[in-house]
C-alpha cells in the first residue's frame, strides 16, 4: 500500500488536554454514558462518597433533594471535606478535590480504609460535567462555600460565617445540556432505589429523598442491614426459618458480611457485593461463599445421615435452589475488574469469605437442625429433578436439538440466517398464526405458533418443563438452550416478538411466556431481544382508506381530524347528531388477532415500517424479581392487591422498532 502524501505531521498537530478538559472531551470514559444512565451515574459518584462517611463511622445520615429548578443536593453530616490549604496544589483541599482527577482520600493517603470509590475521579468528574455546582462543608461550626460552571472555579473558597448546622458537606449541581442531550432531568424512582440499597448495606444509616417537584418523599433505615435485605427479597415466598443465617466477621484486614435464607421458589438469589458496589458478574467473594456453602451443606448431609453413603454429593446447583443471599465484604484495597467494577479479583477474598461460611453456618445448621433439613431436603429433590430432566431432555428432543441444530415441526423459519436480521413471532392460536405465515416477510419472520396458555413456569422444575411441548418447542427453535445449557451465543433470532391478543387472555399469555423468559433465559431479556407486539384495537374505515387506532384516544383523535376536515371544507356539522355517521366512517373493533386477514395483520403488527413494538427491559431486576412472584406465584392475595392498585394505570410503553 503506498504511503499518502500531505502535510507534515509534527508536535503543533498534538492535544493536550488539561485539568478537567478530557472529562468534558470524552464523558463515556468516565461515566459509561451521556444518557439516562450517565446523568444519574452522576448521583451516585457524589452519594457514594457521603456513605463512604458512614462506612467509615463519620457519618449517620445521607440526605437527597431533587430541585424543582433541575438540580440536585447530596448532604451528609460527616467530617466535611477538608478546606485547608492543600501543599501540592496551593489551592484549598475542597477546590482540589472538584477540579483535579485522582485527588481523593482513597489513595491510602488514611482519609478512608474502605471505599466503595476506587478511581478518586468521581467529584471532580461530576464538576467536569455540570453546567453548575455549589459545594458547602460545614467544620468547627463554620460555613464554608465554593462555586464552580463547568469545572471551573468562579471564586476561591469564602468562608460564609457561623452556623448550627452539624458538620458535613453539601453538593449541589446541575447537569450540563450540552453534554447530556437526551436528558438531564432526574428520575425520582432511581434515587429511592439506589438510597434503599444503601441504606440496607450500610446497617444504621439513615437516608432520604425529597422530591421538590412532587413533594414526594421517602426514607429509609435498617438496623438490620443486609438481613432486612435478605428479608425484602424473600417478600411473597414462604421461607424455610423466620430469621436469616448471619454472620459478620473480621478476617485480618477486611470485614466479611453474609445473610443467607432460603425460600420455596427454584430460583437462585445471590447478590455479591464489595464496598457496597454490586458485582453482578461476581468475583473471589463470591466464588469463596460458593464453595464454602457446598461444602458445609454437603458435610451436614453426611453425618445426619440425610445424604446416603452411596449417593453421590449434592451439586452447587442443587443446594442454590431458592437460595437467596447477600454476601458483602468491606477491605482496603478492591481490584475491581474495569471502570464498571462488575468483578472483585481480590485472591484472599476467597480465603476469607470460605474461612468465615465453614465455621459459622456449619454452627448454624447444627444448631438449628430442623431448618437444615428443611435445605438438604429442597436440595435432595433439586437433584432428583435436575437428573429427571436430563432424563427427559434425552427421551423427549432428539439428539442435538436443544442446541440449535434441530428445529420443532410447527416452526415456520425464516430463510435468513443472520441473527441480526432474523425475528421470530411466538403467536397464540392457529387461526392468528395462519394468518401471520400468509402475511409474513419470509425472509427475515419466522413463525412459532402455540397452542392455548403455556406453563407456569414461575412454579415448575426443568423436568417438568421438557414435559411440556409449547415450552420444548420455543427451547429448539432459540438456539440457546437452557439450564446446565443455556449459551445466549446460540440465539438465532434477534427479535423475540410475543403476538397476543389485546385482551385479558391475550396478557396473560404474555405474562406466562415473560415469566419463563425472565426466569431460564434472563440474558435474552437483558440482551433487549424479547419484545410484544401491540395490535390495534380498532380499524376506522373511510371509503377506500383505512386507519387503525391502538386505543379509545387514538380512535377519537382520528375521528376528530376527520371532523375538523370536514369543517374546514364548509361541510355543516351537527354537535348534537352521530359524529360518525356525519363523518363518513365505520369503526370496527377486533376482538383478536384471529380475525385479522394476512393483508391486515401485515400491515398492522408485523410491518417494520408501521408497527408497535415495546421492547422488554429489565431496568430493576428486584423489582421484576417481585412483580413476576406476586403475579405468578402462589400467594393470591398478593397479586389481588397488585392489580387492584395499578389498574387504572395499565399502559403499554410505546417503542417504534
Amino acid at each position: 500500500m503506498a504511503k499518502q502524501k500531505g502535510d507534515s505531521y509534527d508536535g503543533s498537530q498534538i492535544q493536550v488536554l488539561e485539568g478537567l478538559e478530557p472529562v468534558r472531551k470524552r464523558p463515556g470514559m468516565y461515566i459509561g454514558s451521556t444518557g439516562y444512565d450517565g446523568v444519574h451515574h452522576l448521583i451516585k459518584e457524589i452519594a457514594d462518597n457521603s456513605i463512604d462517611e458512614a462506612i467509615a463511622g463519620f457519618a449517620s445520615r445521607v440526605d437527597i433533594t431533587i430541585l424543582e429548578d433541575g438540580g440536585i443536593t447530596i448532604t451528609d453530616d460527616g467530617r466535611g471535606i477538608p478546606v485547608d490549604t492543600h501543599a501540592k496544589t496551593g489551592l484549598s483541599t475542597l477546590e482540589t478535590v472538584l477540579t483535579v482527577l485522582h485527588a481523593g482520600g482513597k489513595f491510602g493517603g488514611g482519609g478512608y480504609k474502605v471505599s466503595s470509590g476506587l478511581h478518586g475521579v468521581g467529584s471532580s468528574v461530576v464538576n467536569a460535567l455540570s453546567n453548575k455546582l455549589v459545594a458547602e462543608v460545614v467544620q468547627n461550626g463554620q460555613l464554608h462555600r465554593i462555586e464552580f460552571a463547568r469545572g471551573a472555579s468562579l471564586a476561591p473558597l469564602k468562608k460564609i460565617g457561623k452556623t448550627d448546622r452539624p458538620t458535613g458537606t453539601s453538593i449541589t449541581f446541575y447537569p450540563d445540556d450540552t453534554i447530556f442531550k437526551e436528558t438531564v432531568t432526574f428520575d425520582y424512582k432511581w434515587v429511592v432505589n439506589y438510597l434503599r440499597h444503601q441504606a440496607y448495606l450500610t446497617k444504621g444509616v439513615y437516608t432520604s429523598v425529597v422530591d421538590n417537584r412532587t413533594g414526594e418523599r421517602q426514607a429509609f433505615y435498617f438496623e438490620g442491614g443486609i438481613q432486612s435485605y435478605v428479608k425484602h427479597l424473600n417478600i411473597g415466598k414462604e421461607v424455610m426459618s423466620d430469621a436469616p443465617f448471619y454472620v459478620e466477621r473480621q478476617v485480618e484486614d477486611s470485614m466479611v458480611e453474609v445473610a443467607v435464607q432460603y425460600n420455596d421458589s427454584f430460583i437462585e438469589t445471590v447478590k455479591p457485593f464489595a464496598n457496597n458496589v454490586l458485582t453482578p458478574d461476581g468475583g473471589t467473594h463470591l466464588i469463596g461463599f460458593r464453595s464454602a456453602l457446598t461444602r458445609v451443606i454437603n458435610e451436614y448431609a453426611r453425618k445426619s445421615g440425610l445424604l446416603k453413603e452411596k449417593e453421590e454429593n449434592l451439586s452447587g446447583d442443587d443446594i442454590r435452589e431458592g437460595l437467596t443471599a447477600i454476601i458483602l465484604v468491606k477491605l482496603p484495597d478492591p481490584q475491581f475488574e474495569g471502570q464498571t467494577k462488575n468483578k472483585l479479583g481480590n485472591p484472599e477474598v476467597r480465603r476469607y469469605v470460605e474461612q468465615v461460611m465453614n465455621e459459622y453456618f456449619a454452627y448454624y445448621l447444627d444448631e438449628n437442625p430442623d431448618v437444615a433439613k428443611k435445605v438438604v431436603g429442597k436440595a435432595l429433590l433439586a437433584a432428583r429433578a435436575r437428573k429427571a430432566a436430563r432424563a427427559a431432555r434425552d427421551n423427549v428432543l432428539r439428539k442435538g436439538a436443544l442446541d440449535g441444530m434441530g428445529l420443532p415441526g410447527k416452526l415456520w423459519d425464516c430463510s435468513s440466517k443472520s441473527p441480526n436480521d432474523s425475528e421470530i413471532y411466538i403467536v397464540e392460536g392457529n387461526s392468528a398464526a395462519g394468518s401471520a405465515k400468509e402475511g409474513r416477510d419470509s425472509k427475515t419472520q419466522a413463525i412459532l405458533p402455540l397452542r392455548g396458555k403455556v406453563l407456569n413456569t414461575e412454579r415448575a422444575r426443568l423436568d417438568k418443563m421438557f414435559a411440556n411441548k409449547e415450552i420444548v418447542a420455543m427451547i429448539q427453535a432459540f438456539g440457546v438452550g437452557i439450564g446446565e445449557q443455556f449459551d445466549i451465543n446460540g440465539l438465532r433470532y434477534h427479535k423475540i416478538i410475543i403476538m397476543t391478543d389485546a385482551d385479558v387472555d391475550g396478557s396473560h399469555i404474555s405474562t406466562l411466556l415473560l415469566t419463563f423468559f425472565f426466569r431460564y433465559m434472563k440474558e435474552v431479556v437483558e440482551g433487549g431481544y424479547v419484545y410484544l407486539a401491540k395490535p390495534p384495537l380498532y380499524s376506522v374505515n373511510r371509503g377506500q382508506k383505512k386507519h387503525y387506532a391502538y386505543g379509545e384516544d387514538e380512535r377519537d383523535k382520528i375521528l376528530t381530524e376527520i371532523i375538523s376536515e370536514k369543517k374546514a371544507r364548509g361541510v355543516v356539522i351537527d354537535e348534537d347528531e352521530d359524529l360518525v355517521k356525519q363523518a363518513g366512517v365505520t369503526i370496527s373493533r377486533f376482538k383478536g388477532l384471529g380475525e385479522m386477514d394476512a393483508d391486515q395483520l401485515w400491515e398492522t403488527t408485523m410491518n417494520p415500517e408501521n408497527r408497535v413494538l415495546a421492547q422488554v427491559k429489565v431496568e430493576d431486576a428486584e423489582e421484576a424479581d417481585a412483580i413476576f412472584t406476586k403475579l405468578m406465584g402462589d400467594d393470591v392475595s398478593l397479586r389481588k392487591t397488585f392489580i387492584q392498585v395499578r389498574a387504572k394505570d395499565a399502559d403499554l410503553e410505546e417503542l417504534d422498532v
